[in-house]
């Protein structure tokens, strides 16, 4: 008779101790990702396959940084909650703040990250630093990530990723707003913040290559309502040239349109509004303009590469960008033809330098 393949040879042939053996194959405790390595080789070589040996049919929703009923997020906690249930797995939410400054080492997990009896995988959602990532990834926890939101130098090419394609939105928009006659055209946002920054990449490329002057107003600010009002204010205050303001979310499009009412100016017979992130479309008594980001999607994909990392620990990190949408409403317009573009909006061909008309 063939000899039955125990635990016993798996710690024999890995060098390590059963307990540790049995700590890999149960996910009960978590051991280092070199020892996990080296168990799991040892018991592939014997015939053993510990991926479907986690008890845990739980994923942990991990939200950082972030409001709890944050819509945007709301939305993707909805499509990843979704697709685990059609497949037996049930979703935890669990909120987290830390400082995104922090080095790895220094940062503390919530403690059902400890706890491999309890969770299976983690979706990391919210706004997270690389050092969260490179913590999970030190003590063996399987996770997948919203790309878009990562702030800091980071490979995405390691790990497993969701990510909005923001630039082509910022691309698209542009190029919409250029399509029905705009030409002053102001990006306003908070770019040190990921998303926003990338939106504002596509912004420029679009209006470079109309030989247009990207007009960046750029506020560090955490309320992104006050972002598109001071942002907006500020411009309407120097009478720089504006027929239209793409700004980077839906709270910033709220304070553009709030600054521009009370400065006795009309949407869209004034100037057009644009947005990106399909929330709230309702600002006032006008739809907004914007790009839509499908969140469910979004969410649906990061529970995907969870489960498939469950199912191939070892397998190559994916990367997936979901496509925009550009959806022209009420906030937006030809400009009045009686509103002559000012000279410096054309780029001079002649300049080999292309800065940004920005306010930092």
């Amino acid at each position: 008779m063939k000899k039955r393949i125990t635990f016993t040879d798996v710690a024999r042939k890995a060098n390590v101790s059963l307990p540790t053996v049995s700590r890999v194959a149960t996910g009960s405790a978590i051991v280092s990702p070199e020892i996990e390595k080296r168990v799991r080789r040892a018991a592939q070589s014997l015939g053993i396959d510990f991926s479907g040996r986690c008890k845990s049919q739980v994923v942990v929703f991990l939200l950082s940084n972030r409001e709890r009923l944050h819509p945007f997020h709301a939305r993707v906690l909805f499509g990843a909650e979704l697709y685990c249930a059609e497949r037996g797995f049930n979703v935890l939410f669990v909120s987290h703040r830390y400082p995104l400054t922090l080095g790895w080492k220094d940062l503390h997990l919530p403690r059902v990250c400890e706890r491999r009896k309890i969770a299976c995988g983690f979706i990391l959602s919210g706004v997270n630093s690389p050092a969260l990532l490179k913590r999970l990834s030190h003590k063996g926890i399987l996770y997948s990530v919203l790309g878009n939101n990562v702030v800091g130098e980071w490979r995405q090419e390691d790990h497993d990723v969701v990510s909005v394609d923001d630039v082509r939105g910022g691309y698209e928009m542009t190029h919409y707003l250029q399509s029905i006659g705009h030409q002053a055209i102001w990006f306003v946002g908070n770019c040190r913040l990921p998303w926003i920054s990338n939106s504002y990449a596509g912004y420029r490329r679009a209006m470079l290559e109309a030989s247009l002057v990207p007009r960046l107003q750029d506020l560090a600010l955490d309320r992104t309502e006050q972002v598109g009002y001071l942002g907006t204010k500020s411009i309407l205050a120097r009478h720089d040239p504006i027929t239209a303001i793409f700004v980077g979310d839906p709270d910033s499009a709220h304070g553009a349109c709030r600054a521009l009412r009370d400065s006795g100016l009309r949407i869209p017979d004034d100037v057009s509004v644009a947005g990106v992130g399909d929330t709230e479309p309702m600002l006032y008594e006008h739809s907004l303009t914007t790009v839509r980001e499908f969140p469910e999607q979004v969410g649906s994909d990061l529970a995907r590469l969870v489960l498939n990392r469950l199912a191939e620990p070892h397998g190559a990190p994916q990367q997936v960008m979901v496509p925009i949408e550009i959806v022209p409403r009420e906030s937006c317009a030809r400009p009045p033809l009686s509103r002559e573009i000012p000279q410096d909006a054309k780029l001079d061909p002649n300049r080999d330098a292309i800065p940004d008309a920005s306010v930092r």
